[in-house]
């Protein structure tokens, strides 16, 4: 389908999003305002979820979709410059020092921008003003931290130990709800909102990732959910000349 030759529709450059995920890889295209056009591709990660087959099944899902300009990459994981330093809920020693960037950058023929999931979640959704915090319940614990609209360093804070030895992953993760029970796991993600807020001392915290659906308690009024779709909208976002740094060597 032309995009150009509809009327009304926002011009490009047309973005291909990529939410790579502990249990889901998602694909959608977005317009210049960052709308997704269309149904976002959706196929469960494969096992063992190493680069080849990851790769492998992302060139698949992705050519469901009409043409597109350039591709953002949410990773579950630490990224600089394209490089994977690493992947704790997929195959963690296949993807260390993994190009990420450049390799699908070969694949689709397009240049590719990567973060770390949780802060292209975070660009999604963030104001822009003071200190904006993001926090993913998913297969894992995603945490960003911004001011001011810009990201800064990321922190695996998921891996850092929370309560009676167990890291925030363990404590709030995926296998913890399904462990726990949601009415246990429901006091548990409070116990860590307040154990965040006192590191953090956010002005605003966003939760988000497919297990927010499952709170069943009452927020502050600086705390909100979010859409899950914030993984691939905030792509757009790493296309923005203010991030220009962070991708150099890309």
């Amino acid at each position: 389908m032309d995009y150009h030759a509809e009327p009304g529709r926002s011009l490009g450059p047309f973005t291909l999003a990529i939410d790579i995920g502990g249990t889901g890889l998602k694909a959608g295209l977005l317009d210049a305002t960052g709308a997704l056009i269309g149904d976002r591709q959706r196929t469960p990660t494969p096992p063992k979820a190493a680069p080849g087959p990851v790769l492998d099944l992302l060139d698949r899902l992705t050519r469901e979709l009409p043409a597109y300009d350039r591709v953002s990459v949410g990773f579950p994981g630490v990224v600089r410059r394209g490089q994977v330093l690493s992947a704790p809920n997929l195959d963690d020693d296949a993807w260390r020092r993994f190009p990420l960037a450049a390799a699908l950058a070969e694949r689709l023929g397009r240049p590719v921008r990567v973060l770390n999931d949780a802060t292209v979640h975070g660009l999604g959704v963030v104001a822009g003003h003071g200190v904006e915090c993001v926090i993913t319940l998913g297969t894992g614990f995603g945490f960003s931290l911004f001011q001011d609209g810009r990201p800064g360093p990321h922190l695996e804070l998921a891996h850092h130990p929370l309560h009676k030895g167990k890291t925030y992953e363990d404590y709030v993760g995926n296998a913890a709800l399904k462990a726990a029970g949601r009415k246990r796991w429901n006091k548990r993600v409070q116990r860590t909102l307040r154990t965040v807020e006192a590191l953090v001392g956010y002005d605003v915290l966003y939760l988000g990732g497919g297990n927010a659906k499952h709170l069943r308690f009452d927020l502050p009024e600086n705390v909100c959910i979010v859409s899950n779709d914030a993984g691939l909208n905030g792509g757009i976002r790493l296309w923005d000349r203010a991030l220009d740094p962070a991708f150099s060597a890309d």
